[in-house]
């Protein structure tokens, strides 16, 4: 017979049994594993729960507990912007956690090679989440120029070329302002002390670091080339550097535009970077040097050669003369090749 225990028993074994079948539903939704793959999570400046919810949900297997989870930890109105790593295996409870936090993952940001702001700021762009206008507005910034010793010639000389690390979602300022310090840490006392031996300047290293750059991506013959430029300067001979010439030709005709040789017709552009005309350094530099450019101007070899050519037979090099008369020789011998190769 039942009785009124049996009931009271029955209630109770099958409330309990709806206790754990929630408590298991809950502890499912929050710690059970949700994320499928490991990736980089990329989460825009302003952007809605909506849209972090679009984002995320290629990495889960269940999108609808990852949102509860959210509402439940108040995420959908403490929306982070940032890279985030995610892991492969994480619970709705860590990954909620890691996007609350705002611990985002820094990028490694890197630049070389450049000729232009408006390069500079097309390579930023690709790798921070300003866009190109953005930053470039931020770099064309004339007070921020004159505050700090810069001119719009010489404005490309603060970016020195390395990998640097950032948050993804730093705004252009931000960039500027960390390539200032990065600047002022580069050009510390020690690089200062050898260019004040040079009787040049910061700037003025990194003009003739930058036409060093052009001429020779080799570095073993990067203080060789230094040495002969500083022989040029240094007992006022015109340094007649090509890569001047191009420069001032790109300034002219537009910057992506590409030249494989100087013609004899373009040694008389009339620009204040042509060094076959200007006794003195160019305004600024004409392309954005290398560390091991730089430090080949503060390091010159001492040598007294005064004339270069390109070398025939070790392509990407050069070979050096003392005299005109050397250089007369090694320059046919060249020209010969250029014919031959249909130039």
């Amino acid at each position: 017979m039942i009785t009124k225990k049996h009931v009271i028993y029955a209630v109770i074994i099958t409330l309990l049994g709806f206790a754990v079948l929630l408590a298991n539903l809950y502890y499912s939704k929050i710690f059970k594993t949700n994320v499928l793959k490991s990736g980089e999570l990329f989460i825009p400046t302003h952007a809605t729960f909506e849209e972090v919810e679009g984002l995320v949900r290629p990495f889960l297997r269940r999108t609808a507990s990852f949102k509860w989870v959210a509402k439940k930890k108040k995420y959908t109105k403490r929306i982070k912007s940032g890279k985030y790593l995610i892991k492969k295996g994480m619970n709705n409870n860590d990954l909620v956690n890691l996007l609350r936090s705002g611990n985002q993952t820094t990028i490694k940001l890197n630049f070389n090679n450049l000729d232009s702001l408006e390069k500079l700021a097309e390579r930023i762009s690709q790798q921070i989440e300003p866009d190109a206008s953005e930053i470039l507005q931020v770099l064309n910034d004339e007070t921020f120029w004159i505050e700090n010793g810069f001119t719009k010639e010489t404005a490309l000389s603060m970016y020195i070329p390395n990998s640097y690390e950032f948050y993804w979602n730093s705004n252009a300022v931000t960039f500027q302002y960390k390539m200032l310090k990065e600047y002022h840490r580069f050009w510390n006392s020690s690089r200062k002390k050898m260019a004040k031996q040079l009787n040049l300047t910061p700037t003025q290293v990194m003009i003739l670091a930058s036409i060093v750059q052009k001429e020779t991506s080799y570095v073993p013959e990067q203080k060789t080339v230094a040495g002969l430029y500083l022989n040029r300067y240094q007992n006022k001979w015109p340094l007649q550097a090509d890569p001047t010439i191009i420069y001032a030709l790109k300034l002219k005709n537009g910057m992506d535009k590409e030249y494989k040789q100087v013609l004899f017709k373009d040694l008389k552009i009339d620009s204040p970077y042509n060094t076959y005309v200007h006794l003195e350094l160019p305004p600024g530099p004409i392309g954005m040097p290398d560390i091991s450019a730089i430090d080949a101007v503060l390091n010159p070899a001492n040598h007294d050669y005064y004339y270069m050519c390109a070398s025939v037979a070790d392509f990407g090099k050069h070979v050096f003369a003392k005299t005109l008369s050397q250089h007369n020789v090694n320059a046919r011998k060249y020209q010969n090749w250029l014919r031959k190769q249909g130039y």
